[in-house]
């Protein structure tokens, strides 16, 4: 059982953010079938979006009591699939074994990342999933991801660096390329410790539809977020 305490005080603001989680979810829809177990739930945002009830089993797994505690009652109540586990992957039986793990935005707080990819890619079934969505370039790293416990942000060739063994990519992406600009345009002008709720929702509900047609246009070859997937060997 863990004692894990989270030091971000983010979460609340981004469990608005329902066009951009939608958006991760077209992407990863494919993906999502069978066992899933998400990594690093947090207060069950991402789980609410992507969930729809026809999985066989949804593991949240998540060290922060105090957060676990929050995912029921932040779920649907049709959601019957779901269950909540306090803990890291440490405390998964061997026996554990799904079709696909998620890390929504949480690699990045860990810092031994390919150990704990390694140790996921153990609990997936052959052929299963391993999908990782974590901030990119690391010259956008602010004073705003140290506060929330970021170790680091991704480029195509570092996230691809710590890939386990015997995993084959499926894609690795860009995502959010409006959303780069107003994160440049925050570090080099405004300088705001923490987004406030009203930049949150204009960057939801006006940038993010924008960099659904952008990133497409650019190959996804730039964005604010990166996106990983790879396969397990049968």
């Amino acid at each position: 059982m863990s004692d894990f305490a989270y030091v971000g005080s983010e979460l609340n603001l981004f469990a608005g953010a329902t066009t951009w989680k939608c958006y991760v979810r077209f992407h990863l829809q494919r993906y999502l079938s069978g066992d899933i177990l998400e990594v690093g739930a947090g207060i069950g945002a991402s789980t609410a979006t992507f969930c729809d009830g026809t999985q066989r089993r949804w593991v949240c797994l998540e060290p922060d009591r105090d957060l676990a505690d929050r995912i029921k009652p932040n779920l649907p109540a049709a959601l019957t699939n779901c269950e909540v586990v306090v803990g890291t992957l440490s405390d998964l039986g061997t026996g554990d074994q799904f079709d696909s793990i998620l890390y929504m935005d949480v690699l990045e707080h860990i810092e031994a990342d390919a150990a704990e990819l390694a140790r996921a890619a153990s609990h997936l079934r052959p052929n299963g999933f391993l999908a990782v969505l974590s901030p990119a370039f690391p010259w956008l790293f602010t004073p705003f991801d140290a506060a929330i416990g970021h170790y680091r942000r991704y480029t195509k060739n570092s996230l691809r660096s710590i890939a386990p063994q015997g995993m084959r990519e499926v894609k690795c992406i860009y995502l959010d390329s409006a959303g780069l600009l107003a994160s440049l345009g925050n570090k080099l002008f405004l300088r705001s410790p923490i987004p406030s709720k009203a930049q949150i929702q204009f960057w939801d509900r006006t940038m993010v539809p924008i960099s659904r047609y952008a990133d497409r246009a650019l190959n996804h070859a730039i964005g604010k977020s990166i996106l990983g997937v790879w396969q397990k060997a049968r």
